[in-house]
């Protein structure tokens, strides 16, 4: 009877994880982070899912912890939203949050090792993303190795999505029949609903639908 933890954020990506991990586990049940992000309304999004399928979702409160390591734009709404231009790292989108990711998968270790779940699941991805250097493969064995090591605890953290395209995510809920499911997610940056269609990350998910032959059930202002 293994058990899974899926860190979901009320995104398309966590969402298609939650759906592909109720496949695979006898059990699943939900982490979420209120980290002070501009597009909070996410929170609720990861709620209303949980509810949808039947799982438990727990949030964890991290507070102000990222708005003091600098300025981004996703915690720092002064911040405008660009693909380029980050305060330390030019080449990165201002929307990179430095070890947000990292941090996730620690708490959400942790909070594995306290329930006796082995599994994480995480929807980060290498293909079609942001720019995200701890959205790689190769950073997400690391932070596998060092939890493993730093708990003497058996883990493994999943990753279904790292090699696909948003196209290919659309296709993973389709073939579940869950697609009608993505009206609830999240994707956003301004916090937006209906959702701007601008920022990129709304531009990421529309051309992921499109490639797909896909209709995408969310609601956009402007598309």
């Amino acid at each position: 009877m293994k058990k899974a933890l899926i860190l979901h954020s009320g995104g398309q990506d966590s969402t298609t994880c939650l759906v592909w991990a109720l496949s695979k586990f006898a059990e699943v049940e939900t982490i979420s982070f209120d980290y002070g992000q501009r597009h909070r309304i996410e929170l609720e999004c990861a709620e209303k899912i949980a509810k949808e399928v039947g799982v438990k979702n727990t949030v964890i409160k991290v507070g102000d912890i990222f708005s003091q390591m600098g300025k981004n734009a996703l915690t720092d709404t002064s911040v405008a939203i660009a693909e380029s231009g980050h305060e330390k790292n030019k080449s990165l989108p201002t929307t990179f949050v430095p070890g947000r990711n990292l941090f996730f998968l620690t708490i959400a270790g942790s909070f594995a090792y306290g329930r006796g779940i082995h599994d994480l699941v995480t929807g980060v991805c290498q293909t079609d993303y942001s720019g995200y250097p701890d959205c790689r493969d190769d950073t997400v064995r690391a932070m596998e190795s060092a939890l493993r090591k730093g708990m003497d605890y058996d883990i493994s953290i999943h990753t279904p999505l790292m090699f696909l395209t948003k196209a290919d995510t659309v296709r993973i809920m389709r073939d579940h029949g869950k697609l009608d499911l993505l009206k609830y997610s999240h994707t956003c940056y301004e916090g937006a609903r209906p959702a701007c269609g601008k920022c990129p990350a709304c531009v990421l998910r529309l051309r992921g639908f499109a490639e797909s032959g896909e209709k995408d059930p969310l609601e956009y202002a402007t598309h």
